[in-house]
Formats: C-alpha cells, structure tokens, sequence
C-alpha cells in the first residue's frame, strides 16, 4: 500500500521502521465534505497487529508505506529516531512536511512504538536497531 506518493529508494527516506510480521496497514478514507474543514489533518493509518491492536501512526510523516511482505515496512519524512524510553522506542517529529493549515493541531510530537511491535529501525538507509538488540 503505498502513502499516496511515488515510492522512493528505501535507501533515501530518512528513517524506515519495519515491523514485526505478522501485520498489515490500515488507512482511512478521506472524507469528502462540502463545508471546509481547517486544521483537521489527514486520515488515520494505523498498523494492524496479530491481538487486533492498532497502532496510530503520524500519517502527515509518511512518504513511504508498504505492507505486501507480510509485515508493514513504512517511511517518514520529518521524524528522528531517538533511542530508547522506559523499554519503547523513541521518534521526535523535526521538521513538518505540509503546511500548517494542513495539519491537525492536535497532531503528536512524539511517537513511542513498543519493542515487540518493530524489527529493525533504519536511518538513511542504515539499520540502527534491531528486534533483540541494543540502541547503538
């Protein structure tokens, strides 16, 4: 499933999280209204897992989404991985990638993701974490 935009090279997103197999994405539709709605932001996408939780994702933050192997691979533009967190890992949003009447001010600044959920964490095109192992 991709974000609505063109794939890029895996290599050149800024940070690509892998999650754990089995799960699939879920992106709500856009809902189309003839009176304007300001500050609304896009709709959801969410990581669907195995128990039937679903994991919100920054969807203003998504240039690449993908679930065709079994498991959701997804990029984003505009966010940092940080580290570690009492045992969740960490991203900081940096930088916006749409213009301020585009967003939700109600958007989140920090996405924690628990460990369990992701295997490898990738920034520019390198892995920085993997399922099992240490933050470098």
């Amino acid at each position: 499933m991709s974000a609505g935009k063109p794939n890029p090279q895996l290599q050149d997103i800024p940070l690509l999280i892998d999650f754990a197999a089995p799960t699939s994405l879920l992106r709500e539709q856009n809902r189309v209204s003839t009176l304007p709605i300001v500050g609304n932001g896009p709709p959801g996408t969410f990581v669907l897992l195995p128990d039937g939780l679903r994991v919100s994702l920054p969807t203003d933050q998504i240039v690449f989404a993908d679930d065709t192997g079994g498991h959701v691979r997804v990029g984003f533009g505009g966010m940092r991985f940080v580290g570690l967190e009492e045992g969740r890992l960490v991203f900081l949003r940096i930088r916006e990638l749409f213009p301020e009447d585009q967003l939700s001010p109600a958007r989140s600044h920090k996405m924690l993701l628990d460990t369990q959920w992701v295997a490898t964490v990738s920034v520019d095109g390198l892995p920085v974490w993997r399922a099992g192992s240490p933050v470098r």
